[in-house]
């Protein structure tokens, strides 16, 4: 089984490491962007119209906040795998996932055949 130089490992470890941060980061700001997040919005009798922009900057940001939060756990899952030398192992056939699409997508959980089959379903 071919295993990762440490040097190439600790790179791609601290690449994910810092966007760990950069996401919970962006997740708590999210959090007070949110509109529903004031608690004196329940009381102020809004118009309809400023209640659907409301609305609709509450679903925006509850969006972008799901995604966020799957990749944090992408990036939480890769990092498991780097501290137990699973790293690059698809998930589906067990066989290394091509270094070229790791290095667009770090995170990768299956081999590019993998992926193409699971994308047909």
């Amino acid at each position: 089984m071919f295993k990762f130089p440490k040097n190439v490992l600790s790179n791609i470890k601290n690449y994910l490491e810092e966007k760990q941060k950069q996401t919970e980061k962006r997740l708590s700001e999210l959090k007070k962007e949110d509109p529903f997040s004031d608690p004196t919005r329940l009381s102020d009798n809004a118009a309809s119209d400023t209640e659907a922009k409301e609305e609709f900057g509450h679903d925006t940001i509850s969006a972008i906040q799901l995604e966020l939060s799957r990749g944090l756990v992408r990036i939480r899952k890769t990092l498991t795998k780097i501290k137990i030398g699973k790293y690059g192992i698809c998930e589906n056939c067990g066989k290394m996932i091509d270094t070229e699409r790791l290095t667009v997508m770090p995170t990768a959980e299956l081999c590019v055949d993998c992926e193409k089959r699971n994308e047909k379903k």
